[in-house]
């Protein structure tokens, strides 16, 4: 049995962009994250340590987004690798990070990126 967790809506203002301008100034950043993993021991314990705590994931989404990129898709790649790395339990991982209000020229909610993939572990 499979559990997922969603957390969305994560806020950031960093110093990501292409223009010079971004990286001083930055701008607000949302960025969501999905991770699936057996959760047998989770739903039979009501233990903390039998889960994926999201109060350790959204640490590691804050350290990566306090580190400026020129990229989303950098920065979203960073963010899945640590996440990849540090919870090895996962099954399936989706991050998607939005720029909010990037500046286009033109009135424009948000410019995002998705990184995601799924691991079978049964081989």
């Amino acid at each position: 049995m499979e559990l997922k967790i969603e957390l969305s809506g994560l806020k950031f203002y960093a110093c990501h962009g292409v223009s010079s301008q971004e990286r001083q100034v930055g701008n607000h950043f949302a960025v969501d994250i999905a991770y699936t993993f057996a959760a047998e021991m989770a739903i039979a314990s009501d233990e903390l340590h039998d889960t994926v705590n999201y109060a350790d994931v959204y640490g590691i989404v804050k350290a990566e987004m306090e580190r400026p990129s020129r990229l989303l898709e950098h920065v979203a790649g960073r963010i899945f690798h640590a996440l990849h790395v540090a919870f090895p339990q996962f099954t399936r991982l989706r991050v998607k990070l939005s720029k909010l209000n990037p500046p286009l020229g033109g009135e424009v909610h948000g410019a995002s990126v998705t990184v995601e993939d799924s691991w079978n572990r049964e081989g």
